[in-house]
């Protein structure tokens, strides 16, 4: 009687163990462009909610982690992308490598921040906004005014003054130069670009370094986005943080899950948390614009005009003509790259 109680206690232990043991198991590989620094607050909100999955990132600049998924097409290594520019996931959209799934609470999503199809292939998180990060002691020792307009930028005044992100590495890059292709068409953006170019130090593969760099007081003036700048004032440098007037061009944050994911449940768990008020609150901490209504609050030193500055943003038109845009940027400018 004994040896069966016995038995059976042994059994009910090993059951458990190993139920936990495929509980410990539920691993994800995701990869994003996310700031290094907020990742490990992502992980851990997440793992409030879902203790038995471990995220195990990949990041890297949106250029970079684009390439590597277009790479990765016929033998993925990612189960889910969780903050990515919303043109890189279309294009890999386009090329069938994104898993169609409505999230749970998608519907209660701003529109502008899901995809149309039914069911969605990504899901928006937040915005980011292209903005011109000034350092005002820099910029003074130097003798040069702030800028107003993007086209300010081509002034003979700033000749090796300004940084910007290289658009094959950088998504802010790339919004920047879809945008100026947007808002002064194809001949006048890369007549636009052309002359810009003379003025640019260098091309950086992060598209926060440029505002980095000029609140370290490097470089007098970078090309990055607004979060960036607002983030770097609030730790003191002096910056002001300039919406030029012809408008400017932004992104969405996305997640998707492709296509092939062995880890297919744990995925469409981290999926459907993403589009959560909670998760959305967690983004504000970071983005001013996010994709749940209701839940933005401002974020300090953010340019309270740039929502009214954001484009038209045409981004299936860029994601569709991505890859011949960054063909013709490196054969013209990509000579002030950065190595990598």
């Amino acid at each position: 009687m004994k040896s069966q109680i016995l038995k059976s206690i042994l059994g009910s232990v090993a059951g458990i163990l190993a139920l936990s043991s495929v509980a410990a198991a539920a691993e994800l590989t995701v990869y994003t462009a996310v700031e290094a620094e907020d990742l490990k607050k992502y992980a851990a909100k997440f793992n409030e909610d879902h203790p038995d999955i471990k995220i195990n990132w990949v990041r890297d600049s949106t250029g970079i982690i684009t390439a590597k998924l277009l790479a990765e097409k016929n033998n993925p290594k990612a189960d889910i992308v969780w903050g990515l520019a919303a043109t890189s996931l279309m294009l890999l959209g386009e090329e069938g490598m994104l898993e169609a799934y409505s999230p749970k609470g998608v519907e209660k999503l701003d529109p502008k921040f899901r995809d149309s199809a039914n069911p969605t292939k990504w899901t928006g998180m937040d915005a980011w906004v292209a903005s011109v990060c000034y350092n005002t002691v820099e910029a003074g020792k130097a003798g040069l005014p702030i800028p107003t307009s993007w086209k300010d930028l081509t002034k003979p005044v700033y000749k090796n003054q300004i940084i910007m992100p290289n658009p094959n590495s950088s998504g802010t890059g790339f919004l920047d130069v879809s945008s100026w292709l947007q808002l002064f068409g194809e001949e006048g953006g890369w007549k636009y670009m052309d002359a810009l170019h003379e003025n640019i130090a260098r091309y950086t593969h992060s598209g926060s370094k440029p505002c980095k760099l000029a609140a370290a007081g490097e470089i007098p003036i970078g090309i990055s986005f607004a979060f960036r700048g607002a983030k770097s004032k609030a730790k003191g440098a002096p910056l002001e943080i300039v919406v030029p007037t012809e408008g400017v061009g932004w992104d969405m944050e996305a997640t998707a899950i492709l296509k092939g994911s062995k880890n297919m449940e744990a995925a469409k768990t981290l999926a459907d948390w993403s589009v959560t008020k909670k998760a959305n609150e967690m983004y504000n901490e970071g983005y001013a614009v996010v994709a749940y209504p209701g839940v933005a609050k401002p974020v300090e030193h953010f340019p309270p005009q740039i929502a009214t500055a954001m484009i038209k943003n045409d981004f299936a038109w860029a994601a569709k003509n991505r890859k011949n845009i960054l063909a013709e940027w490196q054969k013209r400018y990509d000579s002030k790259s950065d190595p990598k």
